[in-house]
């Protein structure tokens, strides 16, 4: 399945399901000075999860362009890309946790047509000492719909230390299942939204040997391992909070908030254990392989990084700077990061004896040509992204 049928499948699905479909909000995020990008689906949302009336209604669906700088020295492995869209839905105090985890097993199993057997879920195992309990409400309808295709659904704790025991939903701390925009509940400013979360991951098998290939092999492996074996392929926030001076108070509506990797549900989709094999990213390493004179499918891992590095990078300065409020290459602020990115797959080309001139703007072109009937800022802002890669 390409990433353009898996998102009409989702804004259909959520068409279906009531919602309205809003646009793509901009990379740069308006009235929100904690961070440089959209790095969420829920970011422009903030207003109206703490109670704003939405001019389109409680529910609402969208694809969002998100850019995580954090990840930056995460890419090179076969999950993690800085730029991603996220499949988004919300109900603004209208339905909840019932109606959310029996859509999006819905979703994922019927519609996009994923084994059961391979997925996976975790939830909220509590923090008592601020007022948030144990989530045991998740973990009890996860269990009811596993039920329904015949799987019967252990839970455990403490999988980090414990491993699969071969348990369905898995409980983690805050650290893992809980969600906010600035982190676990230490790090909330007083009025920041939060709530719970239940994240869905599949299971590309043992046979790719992840887990005894890693750094982690030592350890039990587990949904949240890094290894690789397991991807996280969404994740439904139940934004039922609010920080206040005295801990926590329930918000004026329960939300819901889901975002999932546009990507990464194609990867599970086609069964391809790296994000780099999935058609949006196809031409651009085809293209990285001419100019470079050396196979992908064939290189060292060595080969393997630097091309995920390179393929990255540029498709994210890319579309950064197609952004509607785009900008170029600068010494301050978002136009540092594009730089910076630009900068860095430069000298993983190098690292791959690419000696040809302009080879930024041929990948560069490749993406917005990719992209242009989805985000017409894409095509018409084409000459000055190019221009841009040119002189860089």
């Amino acid at each position: 399945m390409t990433t353009a049928e898996l998102r009409k499948k989702y804004l259909d699905f959520f068409t279906d399901k009531g919602h309205a479909i809003l646009p793509s909000a901009s990379l740069f995020p308006e009235n929100d000075s904690t961070t440089l990008f959209t790095g969420s689906g829920m970011q422009p949302m903030i207003p109206y999860l703490l109670g704003e009336k939405h001019p389109q209604g409680a529910l609402l669906a969208d694809s969002q362009k998100c850019f995580r700088s954090q990840d930056i020295d995460e890419v090179g492995d076969n999950r993690h890309t800085t730029f991603f869209e996220m499949l988004g839905n919300w109900s603004l105090g209208d339905y909840f946790k019932k109606e959310q985890i029996l859509w999006m097993f819905e979703f994922l199993t019927d519609v996009v047509g994923l084994d059961p057997q391979r997925i996976y879920v975790s939830v909220f195992s509590g923090k008592d000492e601020v007022g948030v309990p144990r989530d045991e409400e998740s973990a009890k309808l996860w269990q009811k719909v596993f039920k329904g295709v015949g799987i019967e659904a252990k839970v455990v704790d403490e999988a980090d230390k414990k491993g699969m025991q071969d348990v369905r939903i898995f409980y983690y701390d805050e650290s893992k299942n809980w969600w906010s925009r600035s982190g676990v509940t230490d790090n909330m400013p007083v009025g920041e939204p939060g709530g719970p979360d239940s994240e869905m991951f599949w299971d590309f098998g043992q046979e790719y040997g992840f887990h005894e290939k890693s750094e982690y092999k030592d350890k039990p492996c587990h949904i949240n391992c890094d290894c690789g074996r397991f991807i996280e392929i969404g994740n439904n926030v139940f934004m039922q909070y609010k920080k206040t001076d005295d801990g926590f108070e329930p918000l004026p509506q329960n939300n819901v908030d889901f975002g999932g990797g546009l990507e990464r549900m194609v990867m599970a989709s086609m069964d391809v254990a790296d994000i780099f094999q999935i058609d949006v990213f196809v031409p651009v390493i085809a293209k990285i392989e001419e100019i470079s004179g050396q196979s992908y499918e064939a290189g060292s891992e060595d080969v393997k990084k630097a091309m995920r590095i390179i393929a990255d990078h540029i498709r994210a300065a890319t579309m950064i700077m197609a952004d509607v409020s785009g900008v170029g290459p600068s010494k301050a602020d978002q136009g540092y990061i594009v730089r910076r990115l630009i900068r860095r797959a430069v000298v993983y080309g190098k690292k791959i004896e690419i000696g040809q001139e302009s080879w930024t703007a041929e990948l560069a072109e490749i993406v917005l040509d990719d992209y242009k009937d989805v985000y017409s800022e894409a095509g018409k802002n084409k000459k000055f992204v190019l221009d841009n890669l040119r002189e860089a």
